[in-house]
């Protein structure tokens, strides 16, 4: 647990230097669970991000770009009402646990000087944005609604009373002193890192951990005194914020922790540190959940054709022996004489073979001689037309296999825009009914929006996410002396960088971010093959997103998420 109350406490005054007696201006939801709060604060427009996500729960600053949904839901259009324009007066933290409260203060419609407090409780699964009337302590609504059926301690409903989470009477550890910390503990009794969670308040096993390896040889001296010095660090505001990267996972905190070995990155700021760990995994996580049934049909559909290539190549071979049974007819038809009815086959001489051998013949014993040698003829027959049937079908199949290979890759790195354009392709082409046809009889076609970066000498990249937005940048928004970028035989994105001669080092950053938004995201040394927008074509009935190219050239590259933000466009 990384945002743990220690965390919550240097977040909240970070947040309180940059944002104390700002102005709210601008109020979004973007997502079910989150709340964007543009405040102008000291001549600057910061944007406070509040999340109740049960995976993601946190509060910081984010420099992300956040799409809007066209009608704002409910609890946004109330904050709109209450808070917009207001005053943020403070903001605190409550006993060192994850909640905190905004204090807000404004006027209403009518001119009345009005109080609210704006709490997000960070905690986990249990998180929730809370809209108070800090005069009556009346809750006007929540981003989640609890009831008492769901928590007999307290509802979190319109109406209802604002009641805190259950206090748990720990010690607060920035009131504790060394004393105080080997009263707490039993050392006899050993597993000191959880004793020092159960007793001591917003201390996370994370937290526990590094005070444990700090200390070295644990005893009633050197706990104590490592327990202390963090959090005095931390108390003190002496913090490096840092992302530690191992093997499996990657972990954030206040410091880099001794006790996990790694990779570190340090940042100038906790929401900076923030925005970077998250970067992606609050959005993908989203992805995952609106694009289930759709990621469920192409695995589906994926899956099907596989097997239908197996069985059509086995047809395939069957086909291919025509010749074998064109050969059995005729030498039946040549040796009818020697056919009796009920024979299970027969051994003729094979005049086709000039060694002159023996071939063994099946017979169906139900049918005459005529009637098994016209059941060859028609195998023949039937076998040779299936030759040229049974090509195109696999060719077609395979063609299906690597669509939806090529949509998987896609979702894979899919906003939840980005998702929608996907799904009305698939509606588009057959494989997806159409929902609410009624409400889409009227919306007009809008211009795919395509990711903008630039290189280290500030040529501008494009690249496309699916494949809309693939055949837009490539048939119709670049021109057609400008270089395009695309993984080699992987399924990946269009990539266009708009120039006509761009230096090595904007080819070899482009060619990253082909590979980077390709299925060889994880690979090393991915080949791209770049060539003038003029050279490539997409074929008559070829499926969306499908082209074929020629003059290229090919670099190998390493996909590199740091380049990757470095080198993303600012809005």
């Amino acid at each position: 647990m990384s945002f743990d109350g220690l965390f919550t406490k240097a977040m909240v005054e970070e947040l309180s230097r940059l944002l104390k007696g700002g102005r709210i201006s601008k109020i979004h939801q973007p997502y079910k669970n989150e709340v964007i709060i543009t405040i102008r604060a000291g001549g600057v427009n910061h944007k406070l991000l509040l999340s109740a996500h049960p995976s993601y729960a946190r509060a910081q600053l984010t420099t992300e770009v956040y799409a809007n949904p066209s009608e704002p839901p409910m609890f946004c259009m109330l904050l709109r009402k209450h808070i917009e324009g207001h005053i943020l007066e403070n903001l605190y933290q409550i006993d060192n646990d994850r909640i905190i409260i905004f204090e807000i203060k404004g006027r209403n419609e009518i001119g009345d000087i009005t109080c609210k407090q704006l709490i997000i409780e960070i905690m986990g699964r249990h998180s929730n944005i809370v809209l108070v009337d800090k005069v009556r302590n009346l809750i006007l609504d929540s981003i989640k609604h609890i009831s008492f059926a769901v928590n007999s301690h307290r509802a979190i409903l319109p109406g209802q009373p604002y009641i805190c989470p259950p206090a748990q009477d720990k010690q607060n550890p920035f009131f504790a002193s060394e004393e105080d910390v080997v009263r707490k503990l039993d050392f006899n009794a050993g597993k000191l890192d959880k004793q020092l969670v159960e007793h001591f308040a917003g201390i996370s096993p994370l937290f526990a951990k590094e005070v444990l390896v700090s200390a070295g040889l644990a005893n009633h001296t050197t706990v104590p005194a490592a327990f202390t010095r963090l959090i005095a660090r931390i108390e003190e505001d002496k913090l490096s914020p840092a992302i530690m990267t191992t093997s499996d996972k990657e972990i954030f905190y206040l410091f880099p922790l001794e006790h996990v070995k790694g990779e570190v990155k340090l940042f100038s700021s906790l929401s900076e540190m923030l925005d970077r760990f998250y970067f992606g995994k609050a959005e993908r996580d989203r992805v995952k959940q609106q694009g289930h049934d759709i990621e469920r049909l192409m695995m589906n559909e994926k899956e099907k054709n596989e097997k239908k290539i197996e069985k059509l190549e086995a047809t395939l071979k069957e086909a291919e022996e025509a010749e074998q049974f064109q050969r059995y007819g005729e030498l039946l038809t040549a040796n009818l004489y020697a056919v009796k009815k009920g024979m299970k086959e027969i051994e003729v001489l094979d005049y086709y073979d000039e060694s002159g051998r023996t071939v063994i013949i099946p017979l169906d014993p139900r049918k005459t001689p005529a009637e098994n040698a016209q059941k060859y003829f028609s195998k023949y027959q039937k076998a040779k037309n299936a030759i040229s049937i049974v090509s195109e079908q696999i060719a077609h199949a395979k063609e299906e296999v690597l669509y939806f290979d090529s949509l998987l890759q896609q979702v894979s790195s899919a906003s939840p825009k980005d998702l929608q354009e996907i799904r009305e392709e698939l509606i588009e082409g057959g494989y997806l009914r159409e929902r609410h046809k009624r409400n889409n009889r009227n919306k007009q076609p809008t211009k795919p929006v395509l990711d903008q970066f630039q290189s280290s000498d500030h040529t501008d990249i494009l690249v496309g996410k699916n494949n809309k937005q693939n055949d837009y940048l490539t048939h119709k928004l670049a021109a057609r002396d400008e270089i395009w970028l695309h993984t080699k035989d992987i399924p990946g994105s269009h990539v266009v960088i708009r120039s006509k001669q761009p230096s090595d080092q904007t080819i070899k950053e482009a060619a990253m971010l082909a590979a980077y938004f390709s299925k060889a995201r994880n690979s090393s040394s991915v080949p791209v093959d770049y060539t003038k927008v003029r050279h490539v074509k997409k074929p008559n009935g070829a499926k969306p997103g499908f082209v074929i190219y020629e003059q290229q050239q090919t670099v190998y590259v390493t996909p590199d998420e740091e380049l990757v933000l470095k080198l993303k466009k600012s809005p």
